[in-house]
């Protein structure tokens, strides 16, 4: 299991192999997501990503940067279901 770096760019995503991409990509998913669940309970219908919280943005940056090199490799994230 890889450290995530406070910033990520794509000098560190470079160092990654497939198989650690495709793990980091889904721990910063699953953050994402919890983050997000929040966001939408405490907001309802009213909710939408661009107007919340710092903490749900900044998460759903890191993932996004890291869900793009992914898909950039053709790799398929995994999920849980």
């Amino acid at each position: 299991m890889r450290l995530v770096p406070e910033r990520i760019n794509t000098e560190w995503i470079g160092t990654l192999t497939d198989a650690d991409l495709i793990d980091v990509e889904a721990r910063l998913h699953t953050k994402f997501a919890l983050l997000e669940r929040r966001e939408k309970t405490r907001r309802g219908a009213s909710y939408q990503l661009c107007c919340s919280s710092p903490e749900t943005m900044a998460a759903w940056d890191r993932w996004s940067r890291v869900l793009t090199a992914t898909r950039g490799r053709s790799l398929n994230p995994r999920r849980v279901k």
